[in-house]
């Protein structure tokens, strides 16, 4: 049986597990995506009961194999900003993509690196939807589903600024046929995200679509909840 200490985590996800338990689903920095047993943590005297809580960093241990691990270790990590309003929404949003489009055995190492900045990002009052739009490019990336941006799928030819192309997500962007099925947008905003360089509010408004039309297909057609709250 497995024993791990001093893990870097975050919690995605927790819920009522018997009487006084919690079902945990972490992210961690070693480890990827865990399943905990917390046990007792819902009791009025326990000593991690204000430590598992989502959007807060944390060092935790547990041990055992398999879906579960039970919990031995819980102690709050490095401080992180508390969100508020819109930029609560989105913490809640990063937490249900990760949750839904990770996996659990994989390296989410990067990830992990990732969803912190992107945290101490919106901490930092920079722009939610550009910093929504940079953490889903570079976590799909992440799981192997790198977003072609700066060419046409026709060609191969470098992706004019001033054109707008229809993406299609297994293919990317495609020249504006006459009856197109995928989403059109302009050539601007595409390179803008390749480039890591904030575009203006229209081309904010093309990422938004493309990143939910991309995740949406990698759901197997499903959507999100957190898509109902006041995103941008």
């Amino acid at each position: 049986m497995s024993r791990v200490a001093d893990q870097p985590a975050f919690v995605l996800h927790s819920r009522p597990y018997r009487e006084t338990s919690l079902l945990v689903d972490a992210l961690t920095r070693d480890h990827g995506q865990i399943g905990l047993v917390a046990r007792g943590v819902r009791k009025e005297k326990s000593r991690w009961r204000g430590v598992l809580q989502p959007l807060q960093s944390m060092q935790i241990g547990w041990y055992g194999n398999g879906e579960l691990v039970t919990l031995t270790a819980a102690e709050p990590g490095p401080a992180m900003p508390m969100l508020s309003g819109e930029r609560l929404f989105a913490g809640i949003y990063l937490n249900e993509l990760v949750l839904r489009l990770g996996r659990r055995g994989d390296d989410q190492s990067k990830t992990f690196q990732d969803y912190e900045k992107c945290l101490l990002r919106l901490g930092d009052r920079v722009a939610t939807g550009w910093t929504l739009r940079r953490f889903e490019r570079d976590f799909l990336q992440n799981l192997g589903y790198e977003l072609p941006l700066t060419h046409s799928a026709d060609d191969q030819s470098d992706i004019d600024p001033d054109v707008e192309y229809d993406y299609e997500v297994e293919a990317g962007p495609r020249i504006p046929m006459s009856r197109s099925s995928g989403l059109r947008l302009r050539g601007s905003s595409l390179l803008a995200l390749a480039a890591d360089k904030e575009p203006d509010e229209a081309g904010l408004r093309d990422l938004r679509q493309l990143m939910r039309l991309v995740i949406r297909h990698h759901l197997g057609g499903a959507v999100l909840n957190a898509w109902q709250l006041r995103l941008r």
